[in-house]
């Protein structure tokens, strides 16, 4: 309901609001998948739960990622990819890193999420895993092409329901003694014990087991620009009635008044309820995951790998289900991969259509936006046909590969450009007092300088050593 003479929703209060939390399910459904399923057990499985801080803080940083930039689309109802645009410096110098990386990153991580869930689905069917990495894409395809994946999504969201009960409940059982969970609370950095070294691709350096993990816990960089569009389509504040692939409307944005701020200012605090959601699933489901792998498999030392990854992982339900619950998992893991596939099949062509539409003005002008989503969607599908087809028996090292990428190369600059972007552009796009009123709080500056400086640091020092 909008108040009389104004153009922004009264926003809702109190428990309404958790009514109208939304954005963050949507996430939540996208990034558990192979950061949640294979990462986190697997990494759990080898460092044990001293690790646990990893999943805290990485998920926690990212929290404040993607809460700025949700608040950013909140007050001025368009994009994370149209606030990059806004940054000063040569035009469009943002979004063109931005694209470069991201086109690259793309088809790496979905190639990754295929190939897990192809092997997932062959430990149900008797299907080749590259065959089912193949019908998988397929599926995932005709559902993010048709644009009507909403009501999957609620159905994926319940199997993934089963998969979270069921790993919570498995990481209780299997809970280490207070004393294993010490050195978490000092940050302590494990050694890899010897017989982890016995897998292909495992070395002596940590860091290239936990780098992976911090990269997807809570989704990589797109995650976080993908939550903007998911704010958008809940219609939260400014993004109330506006469209994907266009940016906002500065004539409108002008013309606000205090009211109009006072109800954007409201709306934020809706968007920070759905973003904490989001986190608090986020390590929780997380850490359950690791939990498991820590108390189930590293005793059996363990450590998920190759075309086996489905079977290995099985063994978290299945010692303690039997049969019953190797195909609980099983079912509901392949379930989440294909959710997750869904979720970022619906999120990347997003992400590059505006890209190009901004960088590359002739596209805007001779095809449309669902045209210019449908091409990359089909450019996906190539791509995904080959990755599957070259390393589909090899999902964890994909997934770590793509982890690194999307996850951590750019997520310090992810950080800064939306500092700038809420703390020196946004304001301007408003009249004087509306955009005094609007400037968020500085706890938001704070949570985006420390996640700056520790992914930077990560960035810096650590992933040139994994490679």
């Amino acid at each position: 309901m909008y108040s009389e003479g104004h153009k922004v929703k009264i926003p809702p209060r109190g428990w309404a609001i958790l009514a109208m939390v939304g954005p963050s399910i949507i996430w939540c459904a996208e990034y558990i998948g192979s950061g949640e399923v294979i990462l986190a057990t697997r990494t759990g499985a080898i460092l044990g739960p001293a690790i646990l801080w990893a999943v805290v803080a990485g998920i926690f940083l990212k929290f404040w990622i993607g809460l700025s930039g949700a608040r950013y689309t909140v007050t001025t109802g368009e994009g994370m990819i149209d606030m990059f645009s806004r940054i000063p410096g040569p035009k469009n110098w943002v979004v063109w890193m931005v694209m470069v990386i991201q086109s690259l990153t793309a088809m790496l991580a979905i190639g990754s999420i295929a190939s897990a869930a192809g092997i997932f689905l062959n430990s149900m069917v008797p299907v080749s895993p590259v065959i089912g990495g193949w019908i998988i894409t397929i599926f995932c395809l005709a559902v993010a092409w048709s644009g009507v994946f909403n009501f999957l999504k609620i159905i994926m969201s319940l199997f993934v329901l089963v998969i979270i009960v069921g790993v919570i409940y498995v990481a209780a059982t299997a809970l280490p003694e207070g004393k294993e969970l010490i050195p978490a609370l000092k940050l302590a950095v494990p050694e890899v014990p010897a017989w982890a070294m016995d897998y292909s691709g495992i070395g002596k350096n940590p860091w290239k087991e936990i780098l992976p993990l911090l990269g997807w816990g809570a989704g990589g960089f797109a995650s976080q620009v993908w939550y903007s569009y998911w704010v958008l389509g809940a219609g939260y504040g400014a993004a109330n009635g506006r469209p994907y692939g266009e940016p906002a409307d500065t004539e409108v944005l002008k013309s606000y008044n205090v009211t109009d701020a006072k109800h954007i200012k409201g709306w934020g605090k809706v968007v920070a309820v759905d973003a904490t959601v989001g986190m608090v699933i986020g390590i929780v489901v997380t850490s359950g995951f690791l939990l498991a792998g820590a108390g189930i498999l590293r005793p059996m030392h363990l450590a998920p790998d190759g075309a086996e990854v489905a079977t290995q992982l099985a063994t978290i339900f299945s010692v303690n289900w039997g049969k019953t619950g190797d195909f609980v998992f099983m079912f509901s893991a392949t379930m989440a991969l294909i959710s997750t596939q869904i979720g970022q099949l619906a999120g990347w062509p997003r992400l590059l259509a505006d890209s190009a539409r901004i960088c590359i003005p002739a596209v805007k002008r001779k095809f449309s936006w669902k045209q210019q989503y449908r091409f990359i969607l089909v450019l996906f599908f190539i791509s995904n046909m080959v990755i599957v087809h070259t390393f589909g028996l090899k999902p964890v090292t994909l997934v770590k590969l793509s982890a690194i990428l999307d996850g951590l190369l750019l997520t310090p600059l992810q950080a800064v450009w939306i500092g700038i972007a809420l703390y020196f552009v946004m304001p301007k796009m408003f009249s004087r007092e509306v955009g005094r009123l609007l400037k968020p709080h500085w706890i938001y500056c704070l949570g985006l300088v420390i996640a700056f400086l520790v992914f930077g640091y990560f960035c810096v020092f650590q992933i040139p050593s994994y490679f």
